[in-house]
Protein backbone atom coordinates (compact mmCIF):
# COMPACT_ATOMS: atom_id res chain seq x y z
CA UNK A 1 0.00 0.00 0.00
CA UNK A 2 2.36 2.74 -1.59
CA UNK A 3 -0.61 4.58 -2.74
CA UNK A 4 -0.47 8.89 -2.03
CA UNK A 5 -3.57 10.74 -2.08
CA UNK A 6 -2.79 14.01 -3.26
CA UNK A 7 -5.03 17.26 -3.07
CA UNK A 8 -4.98 20.64 -4.59
CA UNK A 9 -8.53 22.80 -2.79
CA UNK A 10 -8.94 25.69 -5.16
CA UNK A 11 -11.02 28.86 -4.91
CA UNK A 12 -14.06 27.06 -6.24
CA UNK A 13 -13.09 23.52 -6.47
CA UNK A 14 -11.18 20.73 -4.89
CA UNK A 15 -8.96 17.98 -7.48
CA UNK A 16 -7.62 15.10 -6.39
CA UNK A 17 -5.06 12.06 -7.31
CA UNK A 18 -4.35 9.37 -6.01
CA UNK A 19 -0.62 8.38 -6.80
CA UNK A 20 0.70 4.93 -6.96
CA UNK A 21 4.42 3.48 -7.70
CA UNK A 22 3.75 3.17 -11.96
CA UNK A 23 1.18 6.56 -11.89
CA UNK A 24 -1.81 7.90 -11.37
CA UNK A 25 -4.04 5.11 -10.18
CA UNK A 26 -7.71 7.15 -9.47
CA UNK A 27 -8.45 11.25 -10.34
CA UNK A 28 -11.33 13.44 -9.94
CA UNK A 29 -12.53 17.27 -9.30
CA UNK A 30 -15.76 18.40 -7.38
CA UNK A 31 -16.79 21.53 -6.21
CA UNK A 32 -15.77 22.48 -2.95
CA UNK A 33 -19.47 22.32 -1.69
CA UNK A 34 -19.12 19.05 -2.09
CA UNK A 35 -16.35 17.86 -0.54
CA UNK A 36 -18.34 16.48 2.70
CA UNK A 37 -19.87 13.53 0.39
CA UNK A 38 -15.93 12.67 -0.99
CA UNK A 39 -15.74 9.33 1.55
CA UNK A 40 -19.44 8.08 0.78
CA UNK A 41 -19.08 8.92 -3.03
CA UNK A 42 -15.99 9.08 -4.96
CA UNK A 43 -13.51 7.68 -2.31
CA UNK A 44 -16.05 5.08 -1.27
CA UNK A 45 -13.87 2.07 -2.92
CA UNK A 46 -10.31 3.58 -2.54
CA UNK A 47 -8.37 1.61 -0.64
CA UNK A 48 -6.59 3.38 2.45
CA UNK A 49 -3.51 5.32 0.73
CA UNK A 50 -0.65 5.59 3.10
CA UNK A 51 -0.37 8.81 3.11
CA UNK A 52 -2.30 12.28 2.25
CA UNK A 53 -0.83 15.40 1.05
CA UNK A 54 -2.21 18.91 0.36
CA UNK A 55 -2.66 22.20 -0.50
CA UNK A 56 -5.30 24.53 0.47
CA UNK A 57 -6.52 27.94 -0.47
CA UNK A 58 -9.90 28.02 0.28
CA UNK A 59 -9.48 28.87 3.89
CA UNK A 60 -9.99 27.05 7.18
CA UNK A 61 -13.59 25.58 6.32
CA UNK A 62 -12.38 23.68 3.30
CA UNK A 63 -9.67 22.36 5.47
CA UNK A 64 -11.76 20.86 8.19
CA UNK A 65 -13.57 19.40 5.45
CA UNK A 66 -11.16 17.47 3.75
CA UNK A 67 -9.76 15.90 7.38
CA UNK A 68 -13.36 15.24 8.11
CA UNK A 69 -13.49 12.89 4.72
CA UNK A 70 -10.01 11.37 5.50
CA UNK A 71 -11.66 10.41 9.11
CA UNK A 72 -12.67 6.83 7.59
CA UNK A 73 -8.98 5.83 6.98
CA UNK A 74 -7.79 7.20 10.32
CA UNK A 75 -5.26 9.26 8.51
CA UNK A 76 -4.00 12.52 9.24
CA UNK A 77 -3.54 15.58 6.45
CA UNK A 78 -0.13 16.73 5.26
CA UNK A 79 -0.58 20.09 4.19
CA UNK A 80 2.17 21.87 2.38
CA UNK A 81 3.20 25.39 2.43
CA UNK A 82 5.31 27.71 0.34
CA UNK A 83 8.63 28.56 1.74
CA UNK A 84 12.30 30.38 1.10
CA UNK A 85 13.34 27.39 -1.15
CA UNK A 86 12.08 23.69 -1.85
CA UNK A 87 12.51 21.40 -4.69
CA UNK A 88 15.38 23.18 -6.58
CA UNK A 89 13.52 26.50 -6.58
CA UNK A 90 14.19 29.55 -5.18
CA UNK A 91 11.46 31.72 -3.52
CA UNK A 92 11.96 35.78 -4.45
CA UNK A 93 8.63 36.95 -2.72
CA UNK A 94 8.73 39.36 -0.24
CA UNK A 95 7.10 37.07 2.54
CA UNK A 96 7.73 33.74 1.14
CA UNK A 97 5.06 32.14 3.29
CA UNK A 98 2.43 34.34 1.85
CA UNK A 99 2.96 32.84 -1.57
CA UNK A 100 -0.15 30.77 -2.22
CA UNK A 101 0.30 27.13 -1.85
CA UNK A 102 -0.84 25.89 -5.31
CA UNK A 103 1.33 28.50 -6.93
CA UNK A 104 4.55 26.89 -5.10
CA UNK A 105 3.56 23.24 -5.70
CA UNK A 106 3.07 24.53 -9.63
CA UNK A 107 7.08 26.21 -9.54
CA UNK A 108 8.26 23.42 -7.78
CA UNK A 109 6.75 21.19 -10.78
CA UNK A 110 7.73 23.22 -13.72
CA UNK A 111 11.20 23.47 -12.53
CA UNK A 112 11.13 19.63 -12.22
CA UNK A 113 9.93 19.53 -15.32
CA UNK A 114 12.29 21.37 -16.79
CA UNK A 115 15.20 19.83 -15.42
CA UNK A 116 14.18 16.18 -16.75
CA UNK A 117 14.23 17.00 -19.98
CA UNK A 118 17.16 16.69 -22.55
CA UNK A 119 18.21 20.08 -22.91
CA UNK A 120 19.23 22.60 -20.61
CA UNK A 121 16.17 24.17 -18.71
CA UNK A 122 13.97 26.55 -20.27
CA UNK A 123 12.65 29.79 -17.96
CA UNK A 124 8.96 29.36 -17.32
CA UNK A 125 5.66 31.17 -17.25
CA UNK A 126 3.47 28.90 -14.87
CA UNK A 127 -0.09 29.69 -15.49
CA UNK A 128 -2.98 28.39 -13.23
CA UNK A 129 -6.68 29.26 -14.47
CA UNK A 130 -9.12 28.91 -12.42
CA UNK A 131 -11.39 31.63 -10.34
CA UNK A 132 -8.50 34.04 -10.11
CA UNK A 133 -5.45 33.25 -12.85
CA UNK A 134 -1.80 33.30 -11.45
CA UNK A 135 0.80 34.13 -13.85
CA UNK A 136 4.24 33.12 -12.09
CA UNK A 137 8.23 34.06 -13.68
CA UNK A 138 10.48 31.31 -13.25
CA UNK A 139 14.22 31.64 -14.29
CA UNK A 140 16.22 28.44 -15.77
CA UNK A 141 17.97 28.11 -12.40
CA UNK A 142 15.23 27.84 -10.57
CA UNK A 143 14.36 31.40 -9.16
CA UNK A 144 11.17 32.32 -8.88
CA UNK A 145 11.19 36.20 -9.50
CA UNK A 146 7.16 37.27 -8.88
CA UNK A 147 4.28 36.86 -10.91
CA UNK A 148 0.76 38.51 -11.14
CA UNK A 149 -2.76 37.44 -9.93
CA UNK A 150 -5.72 38.73 -12.46
CA UNK A 151 -9.60 38.21 -12.47
CA UNK A 152 -10.19 34.57 -14.20
CA UNK A 153 -12.31 34.45 -17.51
CA UNK A 154 -15.49 33.87 -15.97
CA UNK A 155 -15.06 36.20 -13.07
CA UNK A 156 -14.52 38.76 -15.12
CA UNK A 157 -17.36 38.27 -17.45
CA UNK A 158 -19.80 38.18 -14.26
CA UNK A 159 -18.28 41.31 -12.73
CA UNK A 160 -19.12 43.34 -16.11
CA UNK A 161 -22.46 41.50 -16.06
CA UNK A 162 -23.54 42.51 -12.85
CA UNK A 163 -21.57 45.94 -12.48
CA UNK A 164 -22.79 47.03 -15.92
CA UNK A 165 -26.72 47.64 -16.93
CA UNK A 166 -26.05 47.64 -20.77
CA UNK A 167 -23.63 44.52 -21.16
CA UNK A 168 -26.04 41.77 -19.22
CA UNK A 169 -26.19 39.39 -21.99
CA UNK A 170 -24.86 35.75 -22.65
CA UNK A 171 -20.90 35.95 -23.29
CA UNK A 172 -20.69 34.42 -26.65
CA UNK A 173 -17.22 33.44 -28.39
CA UNK A 174 -14.14 34.12 -29.54
CA UNK A 175 -13.23 36.18 -32.20
CA UNK A 176 -10.20 38.08 -33.18
CA UNK A 177 -12.76 41.12 -34.45
CA UNK A 178 -15.79 41.00 -32.72
CA UNK A 179 -18.88 42.41 -34.75
CA UNK A 180 -21.33 42.20 -31.33
CA UNK A 181 -21.81 42.59 -27.78
CA UNK A 182 -21.61 38.48 -26.82
CA UNK A 183 -18.73 37.74 -28.65
CA UNK A 184 -17.05 41.18 -27.64
CA UNK A 185 -17.11 39.84 -23.97
CA UNK A 186 -15.69 36.79 -24.32
CA UNK A 187 -12.83 37.77 -26.33
CA UNK A 188 -12.12 41.16 -24.63
CA UNK A 189 -11.98 38.98 -20.91
CA UNK A 190 -10.18 35.90 -23.31
CA UNK A 191 -7.46 38.89 -24.73
CA UNK A 192 -7.09 40.45 -21.23
CA UNK A 193 -5.59 37.09 -19.65
CA UNK A 194 -4.25 36.02 -22.67
CA UNK A 195 -2.19 39.42 -22.77
CA UNK A 196 -1.35 39.45 -19.14
CA UNK A 197 0.48 35.73 -19.59
CA UNK A 198 2.16 37.00 -23.10
CA UNK A 199 3.41 40.27 -21.36
CA UNK A 200 5.10 38.39 -18.37
CA UNK A 201 6.89 35.89 -21.15
CA UNK A 202 8.19 38.98 -23.05
CA UNK A 203 9.46 40.63 -20.09
CA UNK A 204 11.08 37.17 -18.59
CA UNK A 205 12.59 36.72 -22.61
CA UNK A 206 14.65 39.80 -22.84
CA UNK A 207 18.06 37.64 -21.43
CA UNK A 208 16.76 34.40 -23.24
CA UNK A 209 16.15 32.78 -25.90
CA UNK A 210 12.75 30.71 -25.74
CA UNK A 211 10.00 30.92 -22.96
CA UNK A 212 7.62 27.93 -22.22
CA UNK A 213 4.27 28.56 -20.69
CA UNK A 214 3.44 25.71 -18.25
CA UNK A 215 -0.81 26.12 -18.19
CA UNK A 216 -2.87 24.47 -15.88
CA UNK A 217 -6.40 24.84 -14.02
CA UNK A 218 -10.46 24.95 -14.96
CA UNK A 219 -9.80 27.49 -17.45
CA UNK A 220 -6.95 26.16 -19.31
CA UNK A 221 -8.58 24.71 -22.64
CA UNK A 222 -10.37 28.18 -22.90
CA UNK A 223 -6.92 30.12 -22.65
CA UNK A 224 -4.22 27.58 -24.39
CA UNK A 225 -5.92 28.35 -28.05
CA UNK A 226 -4.54 32.13 -27.76
CA UNK A 227 -1.42 31.13 -26.15
CA UNK A 228 1.87 31.11 -28.57
CA UNK A 229 3.99 28.62 -28.23
CA UNK A 230 6.18 26.99 -26.74
CA UNK A 231 2.91 25.95 -24.59
CA UNK A 232 2.62 23.00 -21.94
CA UNK A 233 -0.70 22.14 -20.66
CA UNK A 234 -0.48 19.98 -17.37
CA UNK A 235 -3.92 19.03 -15.73
CA UNK A 236 -2.11 17.93 -12.86
CA UNK A 237 0.60 20.67 -12.40
CA UNK A 238 -0.25 21.37 -8.72
CA UNK A 239 -0.59 18.04 -7.81
CA UNK A 240 2.93 16.58 -9.00
CA UNK A 241 4.36 19.79 -6.96
CA UNK A 242 2.17 18.50 -4.08
CA UNK A 243 4.41 15.50 -4.34
CA UNK A 244 7.84 17.19 -5.05
CA UNK A 245 7.23 19.14 -1.62
CA UNK A 246 5.65 15.97 0.54
CA UNK A 247 8.65 14.22 -0.68
CA UNK A 248 11.35 16.43 0.84
CA UNK A 249 8.97 16.78 4.21
CA UNK A 250 9.37 13.43 5.73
Amino acid sequence: MNEVLVIDVGNSRMKWGLRGPRGWVAQGAVANHDIGSLAVRDWQSLERPARAVGVNVAGEAARVRVEGQLARWRLSMEWQYASAQAGGVVNRYANPLQLGADRWASLVAAHRREIARDAPPRPAIVVNAGTAVTIDALDADGVFHGGLIVPGVHLMLQSLSDNTAGLRVQPGTFRDFPTCTPDALRSGALQAVCGAIEQMRAKLARDAAEVVCYLAGGGAHEIAPQLTAPLERVDNLVLEGVLVLASQSR
